[in-house]
């Protein structure tokens, strides 16, 4: 069974991640939506709020799994057993950035990681800019999935 993790902060889910997350259950038995737990990260929204908004948007999908962990990635995938890493792709820096964690990664451990570009309506969507558009009372509803904007 080839099951992934699709790590991050999820802070708030977007649609950029609800995409991933969709597409990779396509490629794998089991996605493991892991957010990580980062002491000295001022978060937006709260640990349960955030796990709450990614089982919410997927409570239909039975092979993705909302789990939270701390410490190191790859750490983590070998405590569960997982072989792969999901990551999703915007831009050209984000490959560099993630180019380098990877190879990290799989200096640390036998941990593959995947990458999928994000769909051409999600690109420009980060967590953070849709963090700034809440705190100025913007319209986030585009950006993110119905499970965030219930909150």
């Amino acid at each position: 069974m080839k099951k992934a993790i699709f790590p991050g902060s999820f802070d708030p889910l977007t649609l950029g991640h609800y995409d991933i997350i969709k597409r990779g259950v396509t490629l794998f038995d089991e996605v493991i939506v892991a957010i990580g737990i980062n002491a000295d990260k001022k978060y937006m929204f709260s640990l349960e709020e955030r796990q709450k908004f990614i089982e919410e948007a997927f409570k239909d999908e039975t092979k993705i799994t909302v789990v939270t962990y701390e410490g190191l990635t790859v750490d983590f995938c070998k405590r569960i057993g997982v072989d792969f890493i999901l990551r999703g792709l915007r831009n050209p820096a984000d490959f560099e950035f993630e180019k380098a964690i990877a190879h990290t990664n799989r200096d640390l451990a036998p941990i593959e990681t995947v990458f999928l570009l994000t769909s051409a309506q999600t690109s420009y969507i980060s967590s953070s800019i849709v963090r700034d558009v809440i705190r100025n009372n913007g319209d986030y509803t585009k950006l993110v999935p119905k499970s965030v904007v219930a909150k």
